[in-house]
């Protein structure tokens, strides 16, 4: 069983989180995937997720799951410390989005952005559809 990720290739915080992801999942739970290739842009129609969604997008077990509640439920399943933040999913999503909807606005101007999405190691570039 395994999970999709989808995020925005261009951003360079999106692409160090998908990095940070990766080395915190051994067993390999999670794919992914840019939200501007054509299979990105598939599964956010599929799923009736936003054409113009401006947030990682977690899809598991068919179902799909944005913004706080796709981090937190990525966190959860990582080989790390970070684990405990799950927990703040019992936080209203509306309260916790509002700090992530603030951040992905800014994300560019913080972090930069690339003009094409990144290309993966080879030791890891299986995990990317």
């Amino acid at each position: 069983m395994s999970a999709l990720i989808l995020f925005d290739g261009t951003c360079n915080f999106c692409n160090s989180s998908v990095q940070f992801i990766i080395k915190r999942d051994p067993h390999g739970y999670f794919k992914y995937a840019s939200l501007q290739s054509e299979l990105g842009q598939s599964l956010i129609k599929k799923h009736g997720v936003p054409l113009n969604v401006d947030s990682l997008v977690l899809i598991e077990n068919n179902v799909a799951y944005l913004k706080t509640t796709a981090a937190l439920r990525i966190c959860k399943k990582l080989n790390s410390s970070l684990k405990w933040l799950y927990l703040l999913i019992v936080i209203p999503s509306p309260i916790r989005d509002l700090f992530y909807n603030i951040f992905a606005k800014y994300r560019y101007k913080w972090f930069g952005k690339n003009d094409s999405c990144m290309l993966p190691p080879p030791e890891i570039r299986k995990r990317f559809l």
